[in-house]
């Protein structure tokens, strides 16, 4: 991949827009509209642009077992929050304090729902049942005569 295409890759990081990515990385203006499809074509060019947003989407998301880990810290009260508390005379600081029993028991029930501690189904198996379905041909009620009537 030449130095161009690599600062193109940089560049169509920043907005995704092949355009101004190649008039950034040095291509021509009067032909970047053509350009930068073309480079986006390109397999080296396209392979470099999917690692990178790989790498980026892996730094700034947080994957399951950061959110468990997560919510297994303030169900025991290890994490810690930064609050703006009131501290007389109409002063205010900013201090530190472990989760609140609110805090801790919704991270409890988001825990427990994800091991599926808390179900309200019922699992049935029917397997080894039988159906039986019985139909009454009798005589239709309120056709005008009294049951027990000749």
């Amino acid at each position: 991949m030449t130095a161009r295409q690599k600062a193109f890759v940089q560049e169509y990081l920043i907005d995704l827009n092949a355009t101004q990515a190649a008039i950034r990385a040095g291509y021509s203006p009067r032909t970047a509209h053509s350009t930068g499809p073309r480079l986006l074509e390109n397999v080296e060019v396209k392979r470099a642009i999917s690692e990178q947003m790989e790498r980026i989407r892996t730094q700034r998301t947080a994957d399951a077992q950061e959110v468990l880990e997560y919510l297994t810290a303030v169900l025991r009260g290890e994490s810690r929050s930064h609050v703006l508390a009131l501290c007389g005379e109409g002063c205010q600081e900013v201090v530190s304090k472990p989760p609140d029993e609110r805090e801790r028991l919704k991270a409890a029930e988001l825990l427990g729902r994800r091991w599926g501690l808390f179900t309200d189904r019922v699992d049935l198996d029917a397997s080894d049942l039988s159906l039986q379905i019985t139909v009454d041909y009798g005589a239709p009620e309120g056709d005008g005569e009294e049951a027990g009537t000749p």
